[in-house]
């Protein structure tokens, strides 16, 4: 993947941007930093998150001593050209707390909540704790998982056809859930899903 760093910035008199980073999968805000042209340099020849530390005047390199990395895939600039947008897939939690982002774990996003479930059924799969409909679903191998969404796609014909807003988004999100199972079970992750939609979306006329 080919980065570049963003034309046309606007540097402050110490030489600073603030860096702005977003997860590519579910949409969240994961931190916000501070880069010098260097350090942007960097993170463009690498693919990898540097910034500038304003307390210790020095480079970083995101993860260099927890493993937590940030693996970019594009940087943009805004419309003043003084903020730059650092889209990344995290490379465990982002925060020094060990939170998933610096403004908590909870998701504020449509997308973020999908793969937040994704996440919980992958560490169902793993963990297989007692008393879990998703770790016991998943022991049942995809011809199981599949089962399943074969039925809840039928619940959803029903409710669309006889039943409330309400009781339809419900047999909806139960088909949703039965995808992502069938998903991990393939190992495929819901970014992937939502690629194929974003370029349909701009292919669409």
């Amino acid at each position: 993947m080919s980065l570049s760093v963003p034309e046309g910035l606007e540097f402050d008199a110490r030489g600073l941007v603030p860096v702005v980073v977003q997860e590519y999968a579910s949409g969240d805000l994961l931190m916000v930093a501070w880069a010098n042209a260097e350090a942007l340099d960097l993170t463009a020849r690498t693919g990898l998150a540097h910034f500038w530390s304003r307390t210790r005047s020095a480079l970083w390199q995101k993860g260099e001593t927890s493993g937590h990395r940030l693996h970019v895939r594009e940087m943009r600039r805004d419309c003043d050209g003084d903020t730059v947008l650092v889209v990344a897939d995290p490379e465990g939690p982002t925060c020094h707390t060990e939170a998933r982002t610096c403004f908590g774990d909870d998701t504020p996003t449509a997308a973020g909540v999908v793969e937040d479930l994704a996440r919980v059924i992958a560490q169902r799969g793993r963990d297989r704790p007692d008393g879990s409909y998703t770790a016991r679903l998943m022991a049942k191998g995809l011809d199981g998982a599949l089962k399943k969404v074969g039925e809840e796609a039928t619940e959803v014909v029903l409710a669309a056809k006889g039943e409330s807003d309400q009781r339809l988004a419900e047999e909806c999100a139960d088909l949703l859930y039965h995808v992502l199972v069938v998903l991990e079970q393939r190992r495929v992750r819901p970014s992937a899903v939502l690629d194929v939609l974003r370029e349909r979306r701009r292919s669409a006329r």
